[in-house]
């Protein structure tokens, strides 16, 4: 836990008691403030005092005696409209801040040499995998690298502060909206693509907090661009020119004159002008498709930033295990093989692992975004049957039309079943299976985690009962 001792003393108040909420009250009570906790949901209350906390209705306190409000990032902070309590802070000139700034503060705080170095990482698709590989690199290498904030732990439950340790945060639009001070020695945004357009106020404004991971950049700082989207483009372009930090690029689709570029799998490094092939990507299964080697080269970049010598990346790469839910392979049956990118809550996103394989058998649905199938359609050509699940089920079915033979499922369960027979009656070599919903999962799930837990547990039933026909005939 990182205790923080700005506000000891003094009484502050936090909304919304989720993973970030909860880890918020435990540092700053830590720090020595009174805190008063509550959120709109039972549930949440309820958890919360499972775990000691003691909960106040903000709602009925005076608030002229809170020095701040910490709100969690999934509260509404600007649009569509700011939240009661957000109202509540601002028409008494309460701060609003975040956990992140939080951290901010208390790194702030520290003398610069004792310092820790900060690696955030944002962008609309790959953050988390771009997280995770930073984090695994820096250890194989020897370094104390803590990973977390919108992954995995929550920032203010990360081990305490201290010079030698890299802190490699993932940083949603959200998390940034409510920053002020985050300095990011190494700040990496890989690309920017329609996404919680209701909660920036349209395309401009979650552009806008996109950028915000640059903020209080200097000259000595690094910042990781990938070139591979129109807005960071822009972006690159603008920062590039006014040289306030040095701006590193990076590419799975151009050949970059200068920065790190990866070409038919190959990675490239041309920082100092002249193209060094570092490494070969394609062997890295746990890295599949264009995207991936997108997130690879922009995890060498912050790396390298960082110092290490690039046979020492490439090393670390090569055992990168992959995350959960992200084009994870999860078995076979037979010559089935089932891919869970159960992550993928939007089309863009699914994207990503359909254009990895020549042809699928893709289960899709569940809550979908406004613009549906839109960025899925070039690529209708790589399914060769889906199997729609969820609400999306109608408008998937009319968008697929007769471009792409599919069936509507009751079930994730009967997806699955139905997916594979057809694959194995395709006659294929290796068939495979594709859970990348291109939705979200809250009409039939909590999380995409549980989604993807799920389809774990159906292939797993489906490999038993292989197991158990064939030791059957043995």
């Amino acid at each position: 836990m990182i205790p923080i001792r700005e506000f000891a003393g003094q009484h502050v108040a936090v909304f919304g008691l989720g993973r970030t909420g909860l880890a918020t009250v435990r540092a700053l009570q830590a720090g020595g403030a009174k805190v008063h906790a509550w959120d709109d949901n039972e549930a949440s209350r309820e958890r919360a005092k499972e775990q000691g906390i003691e909960l106040t209705d903000i709602n009925r306190r005076d608030w002229q005696q809170y020095s701040a409000l910490v709100l969690s990032p999934g509260v509404p902070y600007r649009y569509p409209e700011p939240h009661r309590v957000v109202q509540l802070a601002r028409m008494v000139g309460v701060d609003v801040l975040g956990d992140m700034e939080l951290f901010a503060r208390a790194v702030n705080a520290q003398p610069e040499h004792s310092r820790p170095k900060i690696v955030g990482v944002t962008g609309t698709n790959g953050k988390s995998t771009t997280t995770s590989l930073i984090g695994h690199i820096l250890r194989k290498a020897g370094k104390d690298a803590r990973v977390g904030g919108n992954i995995g732990v929550g920032v203010l439950d990360m081990a305490p502060l201290h010079a030698n340790a890299v802190y490699v945060l993932e940083l949603s639009s959200y998390q940034l909206d409510l920053i002020e001070s985050l300095k990011c020695d190494v700040g990496v945004l890989l690309n920017i693509t329609p996404d919680h357009l209701d909660r920036h106020g349209g395309m401009q404004g979650y552009i806008d907090a996109k950028a915000r991971i640059f903020n209080n950049q200097d000259g000595g700082d690094v910042a990781v661009i990938g070139m591979d989207s129109m807005p960071t483009q822009i972006m690159m372009a603008r920062m590039a020119s006014k040289k306030r930090q040095m701006c590193v690029g990076v590419s799975s689709e151009y050949a970059l004159g200068r920065g790190i570029s990866v070409v038919e799998g190959r990675l490239f490094d041309s920082q100092n002008g002249r193209a060094v092939e570092v490494g070969d990507l394609r062997s890295i299964l746990t890295l599949p498709g264009q995207h991936n080697y997108q997130n690879a080269a922009a995890a060498y970049a912050a790396c390298r930033a960082l110092g290490l010598e690039a046979t020492t990346i490439m090393e670390a790469m090569a055992s990168f295990p992959g995350l959960a839910h992200r084009q994870e392979v999860i078995g076979r049956v037979g010559d089935v093989t089932f891919v869970n990118d159960s992550k993928a809550t939007n089309g863009q996103a699914a994207v990503q692992a359909l254009r990895s394989y020549p042809k699928v058998y893709w289960i899709g649905g569940g809550v979908p975004k406004s613009d549906g199938l839109s960025d899925v359609r070039p690529y209708f050509g790589h399914i060769a049957k889906a199997y729609l699940i969820g609400e999306a089920q109608q408008q998937f079915a009319r968008e697929l039309g007769k471009d792409v033979p599919h069936v509507k499922c009751a079930s994730l369960e009967l997806a699955v079943q139905e997916a594979l027979a057809d694959a194995r009656e395709s006659g294929e070599d290796d068939p495979i299976v594709l859970l990348s919903p291109a939705c979200a999962s809250f009409d039939q799930f909590k999380d995409f985690e549980a989604r993807g837990e799920a389809f774990r547990e159906c292939v797993s039933q489906l490999m038993g009962q292989a197991q158990n026909l064939q030791a059957s005939f043995s």
